[in-house]
């Protein structure tokens, strides 16, 4: 048998790659939109997950059960479901290639294929997660040991880290480290415990109106903040973790701290097979337009969520509103009509200070506040219980019965009639019909 052959398939309408929330929240608003449409899924997993839902799990308040669902039971049953991975884009021809050697030909191409988590970057991590007091919640299964080293730590050494921008939920990292002091206050033991907050990142948080709250839940649990600090190295035995610390001159050196429990955020890249196709920026990552996601160079190729470099957050929150834009625009696109949507960069990071109760961050492009309820309501800016409410009781059905249902809830596109004539249907030719 010739495995280097390729198996020729009936162009689809739609090509999308990646079944985790921006792949299947964008299938949804597409066939809500026009259900007629003839879709190809890319996603070899079996299992799709709730990942805002691993704080919370990690912090004892969710079961890592009710994170995880089959993937099959959340794809509608008239998309084309291709069980690999992706191999090869090749735009010039409207295909792609996947990791089976079978061969996808489109009209429009949704590149929704998520990050990559870069474990290898820091020597000895791997080979030590979920071992020697060594956790993520970034890594799917690994929230309960989280949760399981939270519960018998009653002194030592806390260490909580953060690597450069960009990453999944830059308020994650912070999170767990809140609930586990939250916790350790509850049991009258966190004055026994040295916490510590080590990051790369030059602030506590990105958006500066939601640094005051998260400031005075750093000095209420004795938290030591080490900014410019960089995890670089961990020995899992000997439970020690090596930092590259920035000096305020420029120069760096070396820190190592010995740690009882040690929760990282590993960094993060795009996968591979975008990093080193023509979709990728200098950095590996889809490169669209921040306002339609609309490719660069390629018109009848989006591309959202964690793999593009529109200059959002990185979260669930993003995605839901970056879909329907993107179904828009595809959909205008087919028929020949110039792009009229416009994601503003909405993002939104719950930012779980203690137990029942949360900082809600909400902001646009360049960190322009943006709630979306009135401050009477909730003032995003303080710790509010009907935040904690509505991220615990409210979203995880919000997610899987809304937004991967196409139902936008709060999440209508924005509507331009002057986008740049660059970016219209035109732009690429060959499009034009079906099939071609």
């Amino acid at each position: 048998m010739n495995t280097d052959k390729k198996t020729a398939i009936t162009s689809f309408d739609v090509v999308v790659i990646g079944g985790g929330a921006a792949g299947l929240a964008t299938i949804a608003s597409l066939l809500k939109r026009q259900p007629n449409l003839n879709i190809a899924l890319v996603e070899p997993s079996q299992q799709h997950y709730y990942q805002p839902g691993w704080t919370l799990v990690g912090a004892g308040v969710f079961n890592q059960q009710s994170t995880v669902k089959p993937m099959a039971s959340l794809i509608p049953k008239n998309v084309s479901w291709h069980k690999s991975a992706t191999a090869t884009f090749n735009p010039a021809q409207n295909s792609v290639q996947l990791a089976d050697n079978t061969e996808l030909s489109y009209r429009a191409l949704v590149v929704a294929a998520g990050l990559t988590l870069d474990w290898q970057t820091i020597p000895g991590l791997k080979e030590s997660l979920g071992d020697n007091g060594i956790t993520s919640n970034y890594a799917p299964g690994m929230a309960p040991y989280t949760w399981q080293l939270v519960q018998q730590l009653h002194h030592g050494n806390a260490i909580f880290t953060q690597p450069a921008m960009p990453i999944k939920c830059a308020g994650a990292p912070q999170k767990s480290m809140y609930l586990s002091c939250d916790h350790w206050l509850r049991q009258q033991v966190l004055a026994k415990i040295n916490v510590e907050f080590c990051s790369a990142g030059a602030a506590l948080f990105g958006v500066a109106d939601y640094v005051p709250a998260l400031t005075d839940y750093v000095e209420k649990y004795g938290i030591t903040l080490n900014l410019q600090t960089n995890l670089v190295a961990v020995d899992g035995p000997a439970k020690t973790a090596t930092f590259k610390r920035t000096m305020a001159d420029g120069s760096n050196e070396l820190i190592e701290k010995h740690f009882d429990m040690l929760h990282v955020t590993p960094p993060q890249v795009a996968p591979d097979f975008l990093k080193q196709s023509p979709l990728a920026d200098n950095a590996g990552w889809a490169d669209v337009y921040p306002d339609t996601l609309q490719h660069k160079r390629f018109a009848n190729i989006f591309a959202l969520g964690d793999c593009c470099n529109s200059p959002n957050a990185k979260t669930a929150a993003a995605v839901r509103k970056q879909a329907p834009v993107v179904a828009e625009n595809l959909l205008g696109l087919l028929a020949g009509k110039n792009l009229r949507a416009e994601y503003d960069g909405y993002g939104s990071c719950p930012l779980t200070v203690e137990r029942g109760k949360i900082v809600l961050a909400e902001f646009l492009y360049g960190g322009k506040v943006e709630p979306t309820f009135p401050k009477w309501l909730i003032d995003g800016t303080k710790p509010s219980t009907l935040a904690w409410l509505l991220k615990e009781k409210m979203l995880p059905p919000l997610y899987w019965h809304a937004m991967l249902k196409g139902r936008e809830w709060l999440a209508a596109p924005i509507y331009r009639d002057n986008l740049p004539t660059a970016r219209h249907a035109k732009a690429n030719t060959g499009i034009d019909k079906p099939g071609s």
